[in-house]
C-alpha cells in the first residue's frame, strides 16, 4: 500500500459512516494522532529511509494526511 493509500485508508477508519468516499477533518487529525503515536513512541523516525523522499514510510503516510 503506498503511502497516499494508506493515508486515506487511515482517515476512513475514524468516519461514522461506512459509505464515505473523502474523509472529513476529524478524521484525518485521529489518523495524524495515530500516525505520531507511531513515529514518536514506537520510534518509526528510526526506520529505514527511502532514499528517492529521504523519509520512511510512516513520515511520508503523515504527509499525505496532511494533505488531505
Amino acid at each position: 500500500m503506498t503511502p497516499k493509500e494508506k493515508a486515506k485508508h487511515l482517515a476512513l477508519k475514524f468516519t461514522s459512516s461506512t459509505d464515505v468516499v473523502k474523509p472529513n477533518l476529524g478524521s484525518i487529525k485521529m489518523a495524524l494522532l495515530c500516525v505520531d503515536v507511531i513515529l514518536n513512541d514506537v520510534g518509526a523516525k528510526d526506520w529505514e529511509v527511502d532514499t528517492a523522499t529521504e523519509t520512511n514510510y510512516w513520515q511520508d503516510v503523515e504527509t499525505e494526511l496532511s494533505l488531505l
